[in-house]
């Protein structure tokens, strides 16, 4: 499959597809070939055209306010998701 092809499948899995933590859409990031949720600024790797949405493979994005010096953020600068995500029982 070609990767016009993909993102064209994936633009229209979009509509149903939802971040695995915040249950909130996903937006899809052509540039960096990843699936990214606004909600908790991460992003989700898309692999051979296949999202890969467990929640360990998501990383935290980057963002130029990041260094404030809080203890939440600085925790979260290793990458690790499951800091800031809210968990539904």
């Amino acid at each position: 499959m070609t990767r016009g092809r993909a993102a064209l499948l994936l633009k229209q899995f979009n509509e149903i597809l939802v971040c695995p933590l915040s249950k909130q859409p996903l937006r899809l990031c052509e540039e960096s070939n990843t699936l990214i949720s606004d909600a908790l600024g991460v992003s989700y790797p898309i692999v051979d055209g296949i999202p890969c949405l467990v929640p360990t493979d998501g990383k935290l994005i980057e963002t130029p306010n990041e260094d404030d010096g809080d203890d939440a953020t600085s925790d979260s600068k290793n990458g690790d998701v499951r800091e800031r995500a809210p968990v539904n029982p």
